[in-house]
């Protein structure tokens, strides 16, 4: 099929579907129908979508965890550990590696040496392998809204197991999803995958059920500029509205300059919302995700909490809708429940004591949401140039052309051409452009803030800035100066 940006029809939705349902065995098990009435007979304050308008309405930030393991009884005892005991608002089930890449053979092997060994070998819960027998069990045992978490180039099975097992949230993308996760998945495959999750979204939509998308703000979590984690956001929700997603979270991940922070999250909802407008999806409500810091993370407990406290504040200054939680185990590997819940406790703290207070509009909150947003339209409009109007096959072209370039990317499809590094007080700027079409009023902006950081350290621009800016936060400051 010919990747365009138009909304499936049903004939070849359903078509697609019968291949998507016999990747493998608990495929079979998904009656659409039956979805549909089972998350019908969902109360509100387990469905997602409609948790997420409550709380903007009422002007609160949710704390959400990530969390999930190989076993269904031992995902259930973590899950309700993080809800009762962590006070978490939101649920995940953060889906296991194998899941990820497709390989339900190797997650089917993972389960039996699990039950062996007594405790989860896989890094997440294998969602399709468990089915939606043991997806609703994991759904029946809490009592809050579950989202499914995963990095997932196809996670095209994994959405029609998981939505009809009432879990009513799906992270990720057709960009978010590939280009910080695969080295060798074409952009024209993911897009389409994620266009078929997105339709079945809008099937459930059309026939009575609130489900929430989320693209994947923090992409390769490591000094992405914000007018760059915020455009992809802004195309994958357009690409979702476009097969009839109508409850869209779009996302960004902590850099650590407050202001810089504040006003990236404020422009990406902002300009997602004119850009829905603009294309006329006009029924799309829209809510943010911040997610704490994605990087290297301090290995003394103590000072970790400082930087989960410090994404807390910016959380709630910048009005998100809810804060993805880190835990002080971060730089160890993969936390224990109970650091898990200290997490979100500390997290719920910081929300508590900065509820209903926003950071007011300053000179210089103002500068950083029109810089972002001017950096944005330029490579929005370019992305459009070039796909002739379309924007799956414009998405496709400017990554190809370095129009789109996150760094540190692992794929192959990404031009790495662009390199980013902080300014001299934190802020995340373009220290190299690769093909990056901005007007040459932002490449001076850009240029003069690096300038002013290069005269304070005494040394020249260049790419050892975003060296000792990568390992800075690990070693207890923001910007990496020289030592």
């Amino acid at each position: 099929m010919e990747l365009k940006n138009k909304r499936l029809t049903e004939e070849e939705f359903f078509k697609i579907r019968e291949e998507v349902l016999g990747q493998w065995p608990t495929g079979k098990e998904v009656d659409l129908q039956d979805g549909i009435d089972y998350n019908k007979k969902i109360p509100d304050h387990k469905n997602f979508a409609k948790k997420l308008v409550k709380a903007k309405e009422s002007g609160i930030t949710l704390a959400q965890p990530r969390a999930g393991v190989a076993l269904i009884d031992k995902h259930i005892e973590l899950l309700q550990f993080l809800q009762d005991v962590g006070g978490a608002d939101l649920l995940p089930s953060t889906i296991d590696s194998y899941t990820r890449q497709n390989r339900y053979d190797e997650c089917e092997v993972g389960i039996k040496e699990s039950i062996k060994a007594g405790r989860s070998l896989l890094n997440g819960f294998p969602g399709v392998n468990h089915g939606i027998k043991g997806c609703r069990e994991v759904f029946e045992s809490v009592n809050l809204p579950i989202e499914s978490r995963h990095g997932t180039p196809d996670g095209r099975l994994l959405a029609e197991i998981t939505h009809a097992s009432g879990w009513t949230s799906n992270e990720g993308g057709g960009i978010s999803y590939n280009i910080p996760y695969a080295k060798s998945v074409t952009l024209e495959k993911t897009i389409t995958d994620w266009q078929y999750c997105d339709r079945l979204v809008g099937f459930y939509e059309e026939n009575g059920v609130s489900i929430n998308r989320e693209p994947y703000g923090p992409l390769t979590g490591t000094l992405v500029p914000p007018s760059m984690s915020n455009v992809v956001a802004i195309i994958e929700a357009l690409l979702a509205a476009e097969q009839g997603v109508k409850n869209i979270t779009v996302g960004y991940g902590q850099c650590g300059n407050m202001v810089q922070d504040v006003a990236a999250i404020r422009s990406l909802e902002e300009q997602c919302n004119e850009y829905l407008r603009a294309n006329g999806y006009n029924d799309v409500y829209v809510t943010t995700v911040f997610h704490q810091w994605m990087g290297g993370f301090p290995a003394d407990e103590a000072k970790a909490y400082g930087v989960i406290s410090t994404g807390s504040a910016a959380a709630a200054l910048a009005g998100a809708t809810k804060v993805i939680v880190k835990t002080t185990h971060e730089a160890i590997g993969i936390p224990t429940k109970e650091a898990n819940a200290q997490g979100i406790k500390t997290t719920k703290m910081t929300l508590n004591l900065l509820e209903g207070q926003r950071m007011p509009m300053s000179k210089e909150l103002a500068e950083e949401i029109q810089i972002i947003k001017a950096e944005t339209k330029c490579m929005l409009e370019k992305v459009y140039e070039v796909g002739n109007g379309d924007l799956a096959v414009g998405t496709v072209k400017a990554f190809e052309m370095g129009i789109l370039d996150i760094p540190f990317a692992p794929s192959k499809y990404n031009a790495g051409k662009m390199m980013p590094a902080r300014d001299n007080n934190g802020a995340v700027r373009y220290l190299k452009l690769g093909n990056i079409p901005f007007t040459n009023d932002l490449v001076e902006y850009n240029y003069k803030k690096l300038q002013e950081r290069a005269k304070f350290e005494g040394r020249e621009i260049g790419f050892q800035m975003t060296v000792d800016d990568i390992f800075a936060v690990g070693k207890g400051k923001l910007v990496g100066r020289p030592e």
